[in-house]
């Protein structure tokens, strides 16, 4: 039984209104208002097709958001106790600053808060997981963007690492396709926040360059309607022209050139040596060679590698229509190609500060 299209649209509906509320509002509790709107909106849609996987992916997403947004609730409130203030720019108290951090951090699924992600992205369908892993993203990344000019710096360069070295052994040794997909998304988040106190227009650059290649990364596993590497293998001899995409997809994920991945890595790498990082530095780099390694293990069951199979194997991806084939072609070409027009890119965040 499938969901009636008017629901659905109002769930989109208030899945957007909800995000756009908070980007619009300086007082926390209508801020939390817009995130609570956002994550109602978007239970129905990974509850939708009454799968045993699907239930309990959104009753632990439920659990993890209303967690998050109560430790935020006593946040602002032990804030607006001792300071007298509900503006989301006044977070002064060093507690109520640690405790908003710890809840965005639960919210983007950072790490060490990030175990719920995989387990979440794995029951759900591709089409909610890409919205899981891009436009939730949004709400708590834009509160912890405007606290980040009172928080603990330190604090926030060690969540930066333990998310970018943690994502990148985790996910090593996964076979399912969405929950690598969320492993990427922790190392990646992991990246944003480590220069986000120095440099928010970085952040937001290198948010919007990840949200174009994940959008690449889930049109391309749903033209093939395949979620894990034995299923995605098989589809190489049948139809290598998406495969040969999604692989150098998943290398521009990885940070290498000349793809549109290698640029937010490069200007981070820069930033954090400016603000004299070194160490720092050094230690994210390394993470991201770990995180390659599974990208390319990846790359090598895509295009390499095919998996025994018999020919009794049901072709699903033959049966179905194909659909946004523009859209999946101009977020791939994005996705691939940027990295040339890097420096006007950067001159325009000089220019008008984002």
């Amino acid at each position: 039984m499938t969901m009636h299209a008017f629901v659905k649209y109002v769930l989109i509906f208030s899945l957007g209104s909800g995000t756009v509320l908070t980007f619009l509002s300086s007082h926390w509790i209508i801020s939390l208002a817009g995130i609570e709107i956002s994550t109602l909106a978007i239970l129905p849609l990974m509850a939708q097709h009454n799968h045993p996987r699907a239930l309990e992916a959104a009753t632990k997403y439920f659990l993890i958001q209303a967690c998050a947004t109560s430790t935020l609730l006593i946040a602002t409130s032990l804030n607006a106790w001792m300071e007298g203030q509900w503006n989301i720019l006044e977070i002064k108290n060093n507690i109520s600053t640690v405790l908003v951090i710890t809840a965005l951090s639960l919210k983007l699924g950072l790490a060490p808060f990030h175990f719920w992600l995989p387990e979440v992205m794995q029951g759900l369908d591709l089409t909610t997981g890409l919205i899981l892993s891009t436009w939730q993203k949004l709400a708590p990344f834009a509160l912890l963007i405007q606290t980040s000019y009172t928080s603990h710096p330190e604090l926030l360069t060690l969540l930066g690492l333990v998310s970018a070295g943690w994502a990148g052994w985790a996910g090593m040794n996964q076979t399912q396709l969405r929950k690598i997909l969320a492993y990427s998304s922790t190392a990646h988040l992991g990246w944003m926040i480590i220069i986000i106190q120095y440099s928010p227009n970085f952040s937001i650059l290198a948010l919007s360059i990840y949200i174009i290649m994940t959008t690449a990364a889930f049109f391309t596993l749903k033209e093939s309607a395949s979620t894990k590497i034995s299923t995605i293998s098989l589809s190489w001899s049948k139809n290598p022209t998406p495969m040969i995409t999604m692989t150098l997809v998943l290398l521009s994920l990885a940070g290498l050139p000349p793809l549109t991945g290698f640029s937010p890595k490069w200007m981070i790498l820069e930033e954090m040596t400016k603000q004299e990082m070194t160490t720092a530095a050094t230690l994210i780099v390394m993470s991201a060679l770990i995180s390659l390694f599974f990208y390319t293990r990846l790359c090598y069951f895509l295009i390499i590698t095919i998996f025994p199979n018999s020919t009794k194997t049901k072709l699903s991806w033959r049966l179905m229509t194909k659909k946004n084939k523009i859209t999946m072609s101009t977020f791939t070409a994005t996705a691939l190609t940027l990295l040339p027009v890097t420096p006007m890119i950067l001159s325009t965040t000089y220019l008008y500060g984002f």
